[in-house]
């Protein structure tokens, strides 16, 4: 990335204006070491779930609420479900979308395993599903999202480029390269429209023909 590319991300990254909610997740999150997703990817998301009137959205990886804060700022009214193996974050996240104004009946948070809650969903249940969970785990969460998503409807996960290293053809760790072919897939598929957004560490979307 040269630097005035550089200026302009970090220009599109610091013109987002988060909620104090939204601050108060993030600064948590980064205190206990977890890393968020970024302000300029929230915004995307909250557009994207805006656009689409999504009414159903599910995440896999709560955190400590900013994803499910941004894509609620999006779609107030949609029925958020979040999976996450930490219920102790969960707590927090639920609290700080309590406080934005969200009803708790518009907010399931499910403690356990995605790998073994997603079977249990139902096909084409969601509008969006968000996959902000260990880059190393996208590729075996990817086909349940694709399955549970109603077609119209959109995957979309976060930190895809991590940062330059998928660009980098030095960097050949096992999960970059794991990237890398979801990547290559995903363009060739003719089951989905994707795209690839240069916000964050980048956002794959993966609409569902």
């Amino acid at each position: 990335m040269t630097d005035r590319q550089y200026a302009a991300w970090k220009y599109a990254e610091d013109l987002i204006e988060e909620t104090p909610e939204l601050e108060h997740a993030r600064r948590a999150s980064l205190e206990m070491g977890i890393e968020p997703i970024s302000p300029a990817t929230g915004a995307a998301l909250a557009q994207l779930v805006a656009a689409a009137r999504a009414s159903t959205i599910i995440e896999i990886g709560t955190g400590l609420g900013v994803s499910a804060l941004w894509l609620l700022r999006g779609a107030p009214a949609a029925q958020l479900t979040s999976i996450d193996t930490e219920p102790e974050h969960q707590a927090t996240a639920r609290d700080l979308i309590l406080r934005a104004g969200t009803p708790a009946a518009r907010v399931r948070l499910i403690a356990g395993r995605a790998a073994e809650v997603l079977p249990r969903i139902n096909d084409a249940s969601y509008d969006l599903v968000l996959v902000d969970a260990d880059v190393s785990s996208v590729n075996a969460y990817l086909v349940e999202a694709l399955r549970i998503v109603r077609p119209g409807g959109t995957v979309a996960i976060p930190r895809i480029l991590q940062g330059a290293r998928v660009a980098d053809p030095t960097a050949r760790d096992e999960t970059t390269q794991d990237l890398r072919d979801l990547l290559r897939s995903a363009v060739g598929s003719q089951d989905v429209v994707s795209a690839v957004l240069p916000v964050g560490d980048g956002l794959l979307l993966l609409t569902k023909r």
